[in-house]
């Protein structure tokens, strides 16, 4: 028993001893371990693309961290939460992710989900909460240490839309229509603050209910109104609707609207009315050059470059750059990491974080639906 025991002892250090020769130049992913992250999303429902963008660049990014050794030598797992752009279900996935032990949500979409559930859940629990696409500004104001987003404020956004439209529809009469939610509303307003506070009053200030698909009452107060420019503050799927229903009654009223614009999903259900309707985004990510590789993954795989799919991929990266930086996976470390100052290099570009948990340097364009040289509609900068 005694020569059996020493057999082991030397056979456990002839393994050891061969560790280094089993790595490699990456980290390695340590046997059995794994941490989840998980991704709150619309999976289904009106808004289920953005929710698919924001997988296929989640699922992309940790693919390649996992086999570059994972995140702090553990292997990534996503869980999926489907929050079906709802206060109730989202509740339900947010308390699924603690149940389960996720300490780090790449999510939501719904900048009324992002504040619900970060100050209910996230913020209670420790939780680091990163959102790729909730623009509120309301979302970092309210002094909670482990919110942030890699998307522009409304404000912002808001402030380039108006002057956008007094620089160059300056004696135009101008609407408003938003869909009352936290995001839609919160946009038009801040356009309609902007733009009353260098003197432009709107003719119509209005809003819709999301769901709705008959909005012609809507169209013929926008038609007595006279207006020549609406801006619209909401999602794609109604906008669309909007702006092809106006078509068809005959009113050539120019369209705008935010980020909520930013789907392919325009094309399809607007039809030719998309032609000519403004959006204001930041700068195209697949046209950075930083973008390139995912670009290129995203074209052998034959996938539209969307935008959430680069800012979600974005977000996993600033969460392993910060776990790097802190040297831990403990949440609050991770957050004081992200909130240090440091620069993040990602497939959106470099950028740091202020101490509320926005970008610095945060900057927008104009964008314009039409048809490419391939007879199909996509969206250029102006």
């Amino acid at each position: 028993m005694q020569k059996l025991l020493r057999l082991d002892l030397l056979f456990a250090l002839a393994l050891f001893s061969l560790g280094p020769v089993w790595g490699s130049a990456h980290a390695q992913v340590r046997s059995g371990s794994e941490i989840k992250i998980g991704l709150g999303a619309p999976l289904s429902g009106p808004n289920a693309s953005i929710g698919a963008q924001f997988k296929t660049g989640a699922e992309l990014a940790i693919e390649e961290i996992n086999a570059a050794g994972g995140l702090r030598g553990q292997k990534i797992t996503l869980v999926a939460g489907d929050d079906m752009s709802r206060a109730e279900q989202g509740l339900n996935i947010a308390n699924k992710f603690k149940t389960e032990g996720v300490k780090f949500v790449i999510g939501h979409y719904n900048s009324t989900l992002s504040m619900q559930l970060s100050q209910e859940v996230y913020e209670p629990a420790g939780m680091v909460m990163i959102t790729p696409a909730s623009t509120n500004p309301y979302l970092t104001e309210r002094g909670l240490s482990n919110v942030f987003r890699l998307c522009g404020r409304e404000d912002q956004q808001g402030l380039v839309a108006a002057n956008y439209i007094l620089a160059n529809h300056a004696d135009a009469k101008i609407a408003i229509v938003h869909d009352k939610s936290a995001y839609g509303k919160g946009l038009a307003d801040d356009v309609r603050k902007a733009m009353n506070a260098k003197g432009q009053i709107e003719v119509l200030y209005e809003g819709l209910t999301a769901g709705e698909k008959d909005f012609s009452p809507l169209v013929a107060r926008i038609k007595a109104s006279g207006a020549q420019m609406l801006f619209w503050g909401g999602l794609q799927t109604e906008g669309a609707i909007l702006v092809r229903q106006m078509r068809e009654q005959g009113l050539t009223t120019q369209m705008m609207g935010g980020d909520g614009f930013a789907s392919a999903e325009i094309a399809s259900l607007a039809g030719a009315a998309a032609e000519g309707v403004m959006m204001i985004l930041p700068p195209d990510p697949s046209r950075h050059p930083a973008g390139l590789p995912l670009l290129k993954r995203l074209e052998a795989k034959k996938l539209s470059p969307e935008a959430n799919i680069f800012y979600a991929y974005a977000s996993l990266q600033v969460l392993k750059q910060a776990a790097d930086a802190a040297q831990s996976l403990d949440p609050a470390l991770v957050s004081k990491a992200m909130h240090s100052g440091i620069t993040f290099d990602t497939m959106i570009g470099r950028f740091a974080f202020n101490q509320k948990g926005d970008r610095k340097d945060e900057d927008f364009a104009v964008y314009i639906w039409k048809k490419g040289s391939d007879g199909k509609f996509s969206f250029f900068e102006r």
